[in-house]
């Protein structure tokens, strides 16, 4: 049996990667040509615009998982039916249980890949990569490798960890100098937020250089007076797809203590929190398509049949989420109930071939 798992497991396995690198061509090949028309703004130019469209492509993935996951299954498995494979293995004893076992094994390992690619990789190169064509396309901002965001106001040098949604800052550096390009100043300020037309710093520690001594100073708030406006910062601001589950449930939390709307991030997360579940649901959803209605059918109508699932699923999925954020349904309800539904097409479509 574990030649069997092995050899199954082989086949959907490189069905998947087959599927999931046609995909992200065709992602990249169509995202490259959107974004050659903001070549030329700026500093932004066709390697940089390359660059940004392959390092959105962990983000891709994680977001194609489902789809990928059922054609890859149903292609997989749909191969080994062609050849009447799986007709000697169904007469060799093998119970569809252990088929189905076999087949959830290797979707778990894809799984565990999906989930560490998304949650891990994903994030931080989806928002180096807004981060990198915000500041190529902007003559204000600079960026300065894994040291943040680079502005110039003045005499005051800024330095920019963090820009979350809701005109809010994390790890802000400001170093001033004097007419004589002298250091006079330097602030740490651990976040920041906008309010009545100015930035409050919160948290702030402050380095004064004074012939040669250094007098420090704290400070709970601090009034920022610059010029740099919460506009500005718009175009670099982590978006909620771009976060993990751990970074959306943090940001929801910051906003419910501040009295702030968090209805679209708590959409956010429970389509990613459950992402990993439907990916699981469409693997499932592969066997009926080669066992069940489809099995006297050649191996391009499955894959039709798997596109147009997968597809609607998705459709379904973002237009239920709108609805939901439009009257103002309970989030969770709003991402479970296509799942559910989808559990309960899988549940049925495997009663009708048992």
């Amino acid at each position: 049996m574990q030649i069997l798992n092995r050899y199954i497991a082989k086949n959907i396995l490189i069905s998947v990667l087959i599927v999931m690198t046609v995909m992200l061509s065709l992602f990249v090949f169509f995202t490259f040509l959107e974004e050659l028309k903001d070549v030329g703004k700026g500093r932004y130019d066709t390697v940089k615009a390359l660059t940004f469209v392959l390092m959105t492509l962990p983000n891709m993935a994680y977001q194609l998982m489902p789809i990928v996951a059922l054609l890859g299954s149903t292609i997989g498995l749909g191969i080994l039916a062609s050849n009447s494979e799986l007709t000697a293995i169904r007469s060799a004893g093998v119970s569809m249980e252990q088929i189905i076992w076999s087949v959830l094994r290797i979707g778990l390992v894809v799984i565990l890949v999906g989930v560490v690619v998304g949650e891990w990789l994903a994030p931080i190169s989806e928002q180096k990569a807004q981060t990198m064509r915000s500041v190529a396309q902007s003559d204000h901002l600079s960026l300065e490798s894994s040291r943040g965001l680079w502005a110039k106001d003045k005499f005051q040098y800024i330095n920019i960890q963090t820009i979350l949604p809701g005109r809010r800052l994390n790890d802000i550096y400001i170093y001033e100098l004097d007419h004589e390009h002298h250091m006079t100043h330097i602030l740490h300020a651990k976040s920041a937020y906008y309010r009545d037309d100015k930035w409050v710093l919160e948290n702030v520690n402050h380095s004064y250089l004074v012939k040669g001594n250094v007098i420090a100073h704290h400070e709970k708030q601090h009034l920022w007076d610059t010029n740099l406006s919460p506009d500005l910062f718009n175009v670099v601001t982590v978006k909620p797809y771009a976060l993990s589950v751990w970074g959306l449930y943090q940001y929801i939390d910051y906003l419910e203590k501040n009295g702030l709307s968090a209805d679209k991030y708590k959409q956010s997360l429970w389509t990613k929190a459950t992402l990993p579940v439907v990916t699981a649901v469409m693997i499932l959803l592969s066997i009926p398509f080669v066992f069940g209605p489809l099995r006297s059918v050649g191996i391009g109508s499955r894959i039709l049949v798997g596109v147009l699932v997968g597809i609607g699923y998705h459709l379904f999925g973002q237009m239920f989420s709108y609805v939901g954020l439009v009257f103002k349904l309970d989030p969770a309800f709003t991402s479970l109930l296509p799942m559910m539904l989808a559990i309960l097409l899988v549940v049925i479509l495997l009663r009708r071939v048992y």
